[in-house]
């Protein structure tokens, strides 16, 4: 059995910029449970196209509010309470509502290597 907290990844390469917010890797491949879990947050106002190629991931709202939309232009609200799930790699608009930054916790499966970071420009989804 372990702890980890916020404030010692934010000392490690476990705490990313990930362009439009911050990423705690609290759990990476590294402590070899099948699964990484992040502190997500999501700056207020921002708009992320996003797609994992290589792992699953759910995100699960603690606070702030947003919206997601698939590439067929569904568009799903997110708040406290909610659940999204990209089971298909879905390529995706993340955004975030401009009142605030929007708060998740990602589950990502395969683990990352805790590190990745996405490149956010303009030019088609941030894949990793």
């Amino acid at each position: 059995m372990f702890t980890r907290q916020l404030a010692d990844v934010e000392k490690t390469d476990f705490f990313v910029d990930w362009g439009n917010g911050t990423s705690h890797r609290l759990l990476t491949q590294r402590d070899g449970m099948g699964f990484t879990v992040c502190h997500t947050v999501v700056r207020a106002g921002s708009v992320s196209r996003l797609q994992y190629r290589r792992h699953l991931e759910a995100c699960y709202c603690i606070s702030g509010s947003g919206e997601v939309e698939d590439m067929s232009g569904a568009v799903h609200r997110i708040e406290p309470g909610t659940i999204y799930v990209l089971d298909a790699h879905d390529d995706h608009y993340l955004r975030a509502d401009a009142a605030g930054d929007m708060v998740l916790v990602s589950v990502f499966n395969p683990p990352l290597n805790g590190t990745e970071r996405h490149t956010l420009n303009g030019s088609g989804g941030s894949a990793y």
